[in-house]
């Protein structure tokens, strides 16, 4: 059942005539359709944004911008970006994002702390990863080491490989050559939880 404004407004944390006018943007965009005076009747809308013969963005009804398709990820926990904390693995919602940045098996995590704030990763954003086992040196990962999760950029060489945090205050984390370490995931993207439409 989709949610009232005033019921998007409370799970935000904002006022109702503030979420009325996020949605009322969202639905001149395209994003959303909804039926005026029915409380529940918001509609994603999905439309492909580039049509396939020319490369252009498609040209939708009422002159409309494309609008890309969406698809949900699951959000499953949160995630530390300082010391590692232990990964909550139940699915706390869904996130909408482009199809063509989903490829593959794709999860959300919201993030804790400040270890990664340089590569604009803040306390609260959500971390866009896809599931992957492997990864290359330089890329940001989510791993779980030693029964803990962490996002850090990962750094191999031929003697050691250390979880780098991108914040000076922090040192990186060390893998001694018996550690228990598996990367989850490759972060794609970082969306702002504050952040509104």
């Amino acid at each position: 059942m989709p949610p009232t404004v005033q019921e998007i407004a409370e799970a935000l944390g904002m006022k109702t005539p503030s979420a009325h006018e996020q949605v009322k943007k969202m639905e001149q965009k395209g994003f959303l359709q909804r039926t005026p005076r029915k409380p529940r009747s918001i509609k994603i809308v999905e439309r492909p944004a580039v049509d396939d013969a020319s490369g252009k963005l498609a040209s939708p009804r009422k002159g409309k911008p494309g609008v890309p398709k969406l698809k949900p990820i699951p959000i499953i926990g949160e995630v530390a970006a300082g010391v590692p904390i232990l990964a909550v693995e139940n699915q706390v919602g869904e996130l909408l994002i482009e199809s063509s940045l989903a490829s593959g098996p794709c999860f959300a995590l919201k993030v804790r702390g400040d270890s990664m704030i340089d590569a604009e990763i803040n306390d609260g954003d959500i971390v866009i990863v896809r599931q992957q086992a492997l990864a290359e040196n330089g890329d940001i990962v989510v791993a779980m080491l030693e029964g803990e999760a962490t996002v850090k950029r990962l750094h191999i060489s031929e003697s050691v490989i250390q979880l780098r945090p991108e914040n000076r205050s922090y040192k990186p984390i060390e893998v001694p050559p018996d550690g228990n370490i598996r990367i989850l995931g490759k972060v794609l993207a970082v969306r702002g939880w504050e952040a509104g439409p």
